[in-house]
C-alpha cells in the first residue's frame, strides 16, 4: 500500500480531522519539521503527501510561496483546499509515479512529512525530488523511528518488512519499517547531504491534548526528522 492509497475515503476524512490537534502530528512531528525548515520567506515549497494541508498552512503563514501540495487522496486534498484556498496549488497524484508534471529545478524546499515509510518506489521518488529541487535546495523528511517500531513489533531490529499500525478504533495503516542505516543510506545514496537529524519529542502544548502520549514521546523514540541539502 502506497502513501497515496492509505488515506482514501473515510480514512482520509478521519485523519484530516484528528491530525489537526493530535499529539504525534500537530505537537511532535510538525513543530520539528517547521523548525528544520527555517526561514521560508519567499521560498518555493513542494509538500509531498501533503494530506490535509496542515504543514502547508503553517509554511504559508511563515511567508513561503509559491506552495504546491501533492497527495493521492481526494478526501485529504479537499480538506487541504478548504484550509488554504488560493494560497497553494494542489495536485492529485500517486507518489509511486514520477513527478513528471513538475519542471526541473523549480523548488527551494521539498517536504516529506511522515510519508516516506509508506512509499514502495522510494529511490524513484528521491530522484524526482532531486530533479525538481534547485541546487542548494533543502529536503525535509520525517519517518517513524526505527527503534520505536522495533519496540512496538518486537523480533529483530534488522527486519525489513511492512507493519500494520492501528489508527483510531476502526482503521489501520501499513508502512515499511527500516533500520536507521537503511533510512539514512537511502537518502545519502540519492545524492543528498545530511545537515541535521532530530528525534522529536512532544511540545508542552501536547499535555493539554493527551498527557499519556506526551509522556510516551519523552520516554521512547517516536519519529526521526532530517534536513538534507541538494548539492
Amino acid at each position: 500500500m502506497s502513501a497515496d492509497t492509505a488515506y482514501h475515503g473515510k480514512m482520509g476524512e478521519h485523519f484530516a480531522a484528528v491530525s489537526a490537534d493530535h499529539v504525534y502530528n500537530a505537537h511532535t512531528d510538525r513543530p520539528a519539521m517547521l523548525r528544520l525548515a527555517g526561514d521560508v520567506t519567499g521560498r518555493a515549497v513542494l509538500d509531498l503527501g501533503c494530506g490535509a494541508g496542515h504543514y502547508a498552512a503553517a509554511l504559508a503563514e511563515r511567508g513561503a510561496g509559491p506552495l504546491v501540495g501533492v497527495d493521492g487522496s481526494e478526501s485529504m486534498l479537499a480538506a487541504a483546499r478548504a484550509r488554504l484556498g488560493d494560497r497553494a496549488t494542489f495536485r492529485l497524484h500517486d507518489l509511486e509515479e514520477p513527478l513528471d508534471f513538475l519542471p526541473d529545478a523549480s523548488f527551494d524546499l521539498a517536504l516529506l512529512a511522515l510519508v516516506y515509510h509508506h512509499v514502495d518506489a522510494r529511490q524513484q521518488l528521491l530522484a524526482e525530488i532531486r530533479r525538481v529541487l534547485r541546487p542548494g535546495g533543502a529536503l525535509l523528511v520525517s519517518t517513524t523511528h526505527p527503534t520505536g517500531d522495533w519496540l512496538y513489533v518486537g523480533g529483530s531490529y534488522f527486519d525489513d518488512d511492512r507493519m500494520e499500525l492501528p489508527i483510531g478504533d476502526d482503521h489501520t495503516v501499513s508502512y515499511w519499517r527500516m533500520t536507521l542505516e537503511q533510512f539514512i543510506g537511502e537518502l545519502l545514496g540519492a545524492g543528498f547531504v545530511l545537515e541535521e537529524l532530530v528525534e522529536p519529542r512532544a511540545t508542552e502544548e501536547a499535555r493539554r491534548v493527551d498527557e499519556r502520549r506526551y509522556e510516551k514521546t519523552h520516554r521512547r523514540p517516536t519519529f526521526l526528522a532530517v534536513r538534507l541539502r541538494r548539492p
